[in-house]
């Protein structure tokens, strides 16, 4: 048996490094960051939306957090046990942990968390714990997994963002997308929720009873939402708000914000979540079911000038379905119809090939362009690809509605032609990217999975395969022949890796050591004033 502890020295030596010297820190105070947009929930057990994020891993918590350089810290969970096939993982959960109604934490919330909740409704869950067949539970402090297939990636899925363990006495035999629990959540985390004023706040105090011995430290978290993105650069200006993340404050002033003293902007924070810029494609009806038009659309956007008039120079050209970030797995391989300019004449001729005339006002085909609602640089992005897109004769009209019904309209009710949208690819394929294009991935209701619709049974085949190869050369070759007929078929356009800007105040000491980064429980955070 291959026996982790994660209690080691070493780890606490890192804890140490990375969460500060306890009695260096200050309890008190109260801090107010922006959550952009409001989110439309906070099951985060149902819906991985990016505002969702922000706030849920505060009050609920996974088995595990992972540090800035990938390592496993122990939460829920204090160590695992993995026998030697691979195929059966031994929990050992920490002992005096309550949720914050007084119930204790014990494995059959483990259980039901994964068996019943994560891979049931949640949008990645279905893959992260698609080997799981059971769940044994020989004592209250123990969650033994029974697997099918070894699932190496599954230990990279225990976040509280990715993975939240959730109260089965809340959850048991309730309707999981519509449950009380979704507005008014109880976790184990070190902050309770409290309020939320819709339009203005969600409010989380202190958990008196948390089980850490230090921390949390600040006695009040409030994530305000501002829709205007000046409004939300004064706030930070002026000290209203402490802490922004995923571009709240938009880049052209985060760039300017950078040089005062009291105000610092980092890209930390992301490594475990490898965000991609996209748009997605209704391939069953309207004007892009044909995959030609989807490779010319491809073929003409110019992802450089995005990353350097939009985004301020902060992103990397997308060059395949997969990130350049799996070239250290050897995953990764560049693709045909991806070009970093982007070539107008190339996709004018796919397009005139293809039998797709202009008419007399160079107009070969319209639609309707979805934006995701979260800030003016997806707008901005928008009105760019809208002239390029008229450049090939492809002419749209912009939408841009509020979140709850922007999801419907792409999860619900596959009511778009196209999306631009970004996708978290996280830290394996099996994780983030399967979800774009598998089958079994079609799920109606659930958010940032398969929208496209997109079915072919010879990726299915690979899919599976990427997902159970043990060899990392043949796993190579798998996923290169997965990116060969993805960049064939172009359910998804991927446009640049995101490189997300978090805007914080100085005095907000400890708030960044997780890989999750905003993400992350903020129960270490503290104010130094």
């Amino acid at each position: 048996m291959k026996i982790i502890n994660l209690l080691s020295t070493a780890v606490l030596v890192t804890l140490l490094s990375l969460f500060g010297v306890a009695h260096a820190q200050k309890s008190g105070g109260t801090m107010v960051f922006l959550v952009q947009p409001e989110p439309p929930t906070m099951a985060g057990y149902v819906s991985t939306s990016g505002p969702i994020g922000l706030l849920a891993p505060k009050i609920y918590e996974g088995l595990f957090d992972y540090d800035t350089a990938g390592k496993m810290i122990p939460v829920l969970a204090e160590s695992y046990e993995m026998s030697a096939d691979g195929k059966t993982v031994t929990f050992k959960l920490r002992k005096g942990v309550s949720w914050h109604d007084g119930k204790p934490f014990t494995s059959a919330d483990v259980q039901f968390s994964i068996m019943n909740v994560l891979k049931e409704v949640h949008p990645r869950g279905p893959n992260s714990f698609k080997e799981v067949s059971s769940i044994d539970t020989p004592d209250s402090h123990t969650a033994v997994f029974n697997l099918d297939n070894p699932a190496p990636y599954m230990m990279r899925a225990f976040s509280a963002y990715e993975s939240p363990m959730v109260p089965k006495h809340h959850l048991e035999g309730q309707d999981l997308k519509g449950a009380k629990l979704g507005n008014n959540p109880v976790g184990t985390g070190p902050y309770k929720f409290v309020e939320w004023k819709k339009g203005q706040y969600i409010r989380l105090d202190k958990n008196e009873d948390y089980w850490g011995s230090d921390g949390p430290y600040l006695d009040k978290i409030v994530g305000r939402f501002v829709p205007d993105a000046s409004t939300r650069t004064a706030a930070m200006e002026n000290g209203e708000v402490l802490y922004a993340a995923y571009n709240a404050i938009p880049n052209i002033d985060a760039v300017r914000l950078k040089e005062r003293d009291d105000i610092g902007v980092t890209t930390d924070g992301y490594s475990m979540i490898n965000p991609m810029a996209l748009i997605e494609f209704n391939t069953k009806e309207g004007p892009f079911v044909d995959a030609a038009v989807r490779r010319a659309i491809s073929t003409a956007i110019d992802r450089q000038f995005m990353i350097d008039t939009i985004f301020f120079g902060y992103g990397k050209p997308a060059t395949s379905a997969l990130s350049s970030n799996f070239s250290a797995t050897g995953l990764h391989a560049e693709m045909p119809n991806y070009p970093a300019n982007g070539d107008i004449a190339a996709a004018n001729k796919i397009l005139d090939d293809a039998g797709y005339a202009k008419d007399g006002s160079g107009v070969r085909m319209k639609g309707t362009f979805d934006l995701i609602p979260y800030g003016e640089d997806w707008r901005r992005g928008g009105e760019y690809l809208k002239q390029v897109l008229g450049d090939i004769g492809i002419q749209v009209e912009l939408r841009y509605e509020d979140v709850p019904t922007w999801l419907k309209r792409i999860y619900h009710n596959y009511d778009f032609e196209m999306n631009l949208n970004y996708f978290y690819q996280l830290s394996d394929p099996v994780l983030g990217v399967h979800r774009h294009y598998g089958t079994n991935m079609i799920r109606k209701g659930t958010h940032f999975v398969n929208s496209s619709r997109y079915s072919n049974p010879e990726l299915d085949k690979l899919l599976r395969a990427g997902m159970t190869q043990p060899d990392a050369t043949k796993r190579a070759a798998i996923y290169k022949d997965i990116q060969t007929i993805l960049a064939e078929d172009m359910p998804v356009v991927n446009l640049f890796e995101l490189e997300f800007l978090t805007v914080y105040n100085t005095k907000l000491k400890d708030a960044y050591g997780s890989a999750m980064g905003a993400y992350a429980s903020f129960g270490n955070a503290w104010l130094d004033d």
